[in-house]
């Protein structure tokens, strides 16, 4: 081509001044007369050279792009220090890019007129323009040559911006120039930038990416500065906040861009950065997600900002799996008590039903709490006894809330509206019977229900309540039974009347003991000295069992009670009383040389007092031995009063009366505050079981002598027939089975062939 040319040297001359670019190395424009132009377009299509001749040139300007123009642009991206020079650098090269195309894109104009007047139509590359050929050439040499951290100073340049847009950023002086704004001309420079890069077609291609993850950074930082340790709703605030910044100054970019229709861009940009703003604060949200539970109902705007961003986002899965590693980790284990296990766990229940009005996500989330809840065996008198202590308590407001919703009410199709009704997710675990009445079952559940179904059986909880009740009537012998009855109405709605009969019969024997004491009183064959009586009668029957412990008590106490059994067998005819010697409380007035004191304490306490009444010094093997108590226990007893100064220890086990106290000062009459012990007067639920499977041997020695062998789940069948009545606790068929093996084990039973059956 160039050899065609340069035999007609005028003709190559003109070429040259047209398309300076095919000068080896002289790169001015010369002028060149429209004469000339014309000469040249004769002669190449004259010659048929017009393809050859374009080639030329394109290949001319590729090597051009290549070469030089991509290489001075890419330079300015090696090094930078800070946001500013970065911001100057960016601009400086986006500059001189436009520079350079803008010289190309003249000769490419010059080449399209000549493509007009040659009648040539084809384009290299198959482009549909030969402008489009300028662009993609220049897009081309850019990629093929990207530098590795080129989005560093991409990032500074657009980021800078951006915080200037934010008004929550905008101060006095330019965060770029350091000028005032009034006089900064930085943000006009940022918009010459984009216009250059949009008239270019490189705004996306060479800025997309960063623009993308720039907003992301800047969502996902802006949240974070918000939201933490702040449980206010803030999802609308940040959507809004989102359009009117981010997206807006977005568009502001975008409006330069000629390489694709803006409003179809940004509506598709727009939808992805809405849902990377709902995802990054459900997350931010869902880390929270423990603590937020605990300061339930102060967090519940988080709550509810949660619940409305679940459903646009894939994070429910993830939420399940993080809230019940946070529970396992900082909640359930030995560090933590029961009270503080239940009290969050009531605000879990609370906190994830405005998360989840099905219960499904309640279900899946409290299972762990269940399962260790089960495991801890303070658990039900910790449960009963939150349910009926005063103050504040989430149970106790949860009873005192009323009748709960039966879950075996039916459910009336006619209120519900059809059209309302939302089906339990696709997660939902399979049930038995109809899908609608076990949604509206889990959703009618109350705490309360949900305690109770964690050990399956109420006579659990009605027995514990039983025991915690009986310990209160003996421990508070002026108990306040109009708010215990208050209590017991409470529980008969959640467990029904014939679970708590035997609460009424004791509450009833408080009133009726108080009723026996005042007949008796005013017997007139009834006398009282120095020791007045006053006594609690129970039915033995009604009652759980009595811890059981030796003491004999003092011959003037033990005289008095017996006064006081024959008047009530008088009163009762063929009842009698039988004294439970220890338990009690007597009020002592104890009057010594120096001092007069007065106590409430147990009867064992008064009985060792009572004792050093009859006689200054005791061993403490004599008194035991009059007593009928241990040792051990005897001298911790008597602690007590050494501690009072009322005995010292003369000798090792060695106690006497302590008459006056050296260097007293104190006034010479006393009143010291009644001391309680914290020991159960009933006996440990671990005894009651224990006593419970020994009454129940009885009926399982009635089968196998009738029936001669039976198989563990026969027997269970059996008992659960016959002998599981009344206030016992339903004994399970793994707990029924450790106790005839331990009967195997002593020999009272044979097991053979799956079967058992007693021995020969």
């Amino acid at each position: 081509m160039e050899g065609e040319f340069l035999n007609n040297e005028s003709t190559w001359s003109i070429c040259q001044k047209v398309f300076p670019l095919l000068k080896d190395n002289n790169y001015i424009e010369e002028p060149f007369q429209q004469v000339e132009f014309e000469e040249l377009c004769n002669f190449v299509k004259k010659t048929e050279t017009q393809k050859p001749l374009q080639a030329l040139v394109c290949k001319k300007i590729e090597k051009e792009l290549w070469n030089r123009v991509v290489p001075e642009f890419w330079s300015y991206f090696k090094d930078h220090s800070d946001n500013k020079k970065g911001f100057e650098l960016f601009y400086t090269a986006v500059d001189t890019l436009y520079n350079n195309y803008k010289r190309l894109n003249n000769i490419i104009l010059t080449l399209d007129i000549f493509r007009q007047r040659t009648n040539l139509f084809e384009v290299p590359y198959n482009e549909k323009t030969i402008y489009n050929f300028l662009k993609l050439t220049l897009r081309s040499a850019l990629f093929a040559q990207l530098q590795v951290d080129y989005q560093t100073i991409t990032k500074d340049f657009y980021e800078t911006a951006l915080r200037m847009q934010d008004q929550n950023e905008i101060i006095m002086l330019c965060l770029i120039c350091s000028q005032a704004s009034a006089f900064c001309n930085c943000l006009n420079l940022f918009q010459e930038t984009n216009s250059k890069l949009g008239e270019m077609t490189l705004l996306e291609p060479l800025v997309g990416q960063t623009l993308t993850n720039l907003c992301h950074n800047y969502i996902y930082s802006h949240i974070q500065k918000i939201c933490k340790d702040n449980y206010d709703s803030f999802i609308s605030n940040l959507e809004r906040w989102l359009h009117s910044i981010v997206i807006a100054w977005l568009k502001e970019i975008y409006s330069f861009d000629s390489y694709q229709p803006l409003n179809d861009y940004m509506e598709m940009f727009e939808k992805k950065l809405v849902d990377y703003l709902y995802n990054a604060y459900t997350k931010l949200r869902i880390n929270q997600l423990f603590n937020i539970v605990i300061e339930y109902p102060e967090s519940l705007p988080a709550l509810e900002d949660v619940r409305l961003c679940l459903p646009r986002t894939d994070l429910k899965p993830m939420l399940t799996t993080k809230l019940q590693k946070a529970m396992e980790t900082r909640l359930l284990h030995p560090g933590v008590s029961t009270i503080d296990i239940l009290t969050a766990y009531v605000a879990t229940i609370r906190s994830l039903r405005v998360l989840d009005p099905s219960g499904l996500l309640l279900e899946t989330v409290t299972q762990p709490i269940h399962q260790y809840l089960r495991s801890r065996e303070d658990t039900v008198r910790c449960v009963v006894s939150s349910l009926t202590e005063e103050g504040p308590s989430d149970l106790a407001e949860e009873l005192n809330r009323g009748e709960p919703v039966d879950e075996n009410t039916p459910i009336d199709d006619e209120d519900e509206n059809w059209e309302t009704w939302v089906p339990d997710p696709v997660d939902a675990a399979p049930s038995k019977g109809s899908p609608k009445e076990y949604s509206t079952s889990r959703r009618n559940t109350d705490i309360i229900s949900m305690l109770v179904n964690i050990y399956g059986s109420k006579d659990l909880f009605v027995n514990e309540y039983r025991t915690l009740l009986a310990d209160r009537l003996l421990s508070q012998y002026t108990c306040d039974t109009e708010k215990e009855i208050r209590y017991l109405e409470l529980l008969k709605l959640r467990f029904g009347d014939s679970q708590l009969h035997f609460c009424e019969v004791m509450l009833k024997d408080i009133a009726d003991s108080k009723r026996i004491n005042q007949r008796i009183k005013e017997d007139t064959e009834y006398s009282e000295t120095e020791l007045p009586l006053s006594t609690m009668i129970v039915s033995q029957q009604f009652w759980p069992p009595f811890k059981d412990e030796k003491l004999e008590l003092h011959e003037n106490i033990v005289s008095q009670m017996k006064k006081f059994t024959a008047c009530f067998e008088t009163l009762k005819g063929s009842r009698t009383l039988c004294w439970k010697n220890h338990l009690g409380v007597v009020n002592l007035d104890i009057e010594l040389n120096d001092r007069k004191v007065n106590f409430s304490v147990s009867p064992i306490q008064a009985t060792i007092l009572m004792h050093f009444q009859d006689k200054d010094t005791w061993e403490l093997e004599e008194l035991s031995k009059v007593m009928q108590c241990p040792p051990t226990i005897l001298r911790r007893k008597i602690g007590f009063w050494l501690s009072h100064s009322v005995l010292t220890e003369t000798q090792l086990d060695v106690f006497s009366v302590q008459e006056a106290v050296e260097h007293k000062t104190a006034p010479q009459e006393e009143f010291y505050v009644e001391e309680f012990e914290s020991e159960s007067a009933m006996a440990s639920a671990q005894d009651q079981k224990e006593e419970e499977l020994q009454n129940i041997w009885s009926y399982i020695l009635g089968m196998l002598l009738n029936l001669d062998s039976l198989p563990l789940e026969r027997i269970h069948h059996m008992l659960k027939m016959f002998a599981f009545q009344g206030p016992t606790t339903e004994c399970s068929q793994s707990e029924l089975k450790v106790f005839l093996d331990r009967k195997v084990r002593e020999r009272q039973l044979i097991f053979a062939n799956g079967v058992y059956k007693l021995p020969k």
